[in-house]
């Protein structure tokens, strides 16, 4: 028995691009999500408005915060942050979105997008 397997490489490449391109707007919507959540530390918005972004990667997308305090507030959720700016601020804002009740909006956004990009 002989099988033959003929790879149609373009089509392979235009998968690739769809998934990065999903995975770069699933993350962008989380962004976006994040920041309507106010739950992000907000003293002059530097931290979410300007050191917070999506950052593309080789496989996909991460969402960056580059700012030097954002670890340590990240970690220590015990701080007293004012929250006239944010009403929901405070630490380990990402959560949510790691355990909590939008855990799912990552991959949710992810395929909705893959699919409109790819059409499959």
């Amino acid at each position: 028995m002989k099988i033959s397997v003929k790879l149609d490489y373009a089509a392979i490449g235009k998968l690739q691009q769809a998934a990065k391109d999903a995975a770069q707007a699933a993350m962008s919507q989380v962004e976006a999500d994040l920041v309507s959540s106010q739950t992000m530390p907000f003293d002059t918005g530097d931290m979410q408005n300007n050191q917070t972004f999506v950052e593309s990667t080789e496989s996909g997308a991460v969402l960056v915060t580059g700012s030097p305090q954002a670890r340590r507030l990240y970690y220590h959720p015990e701080y007293n942050f004012g929250q006239g700016k944010n009403p929901n601020a405070g630490g380990k804002w990402l959560e949510p979105y790691i355990n909590g009740d939008k855990k799912g909006l990552v991959e949710e956004e992810f395929i909705k997008e893959f699919k409109g990009r790819s059409g499959v």
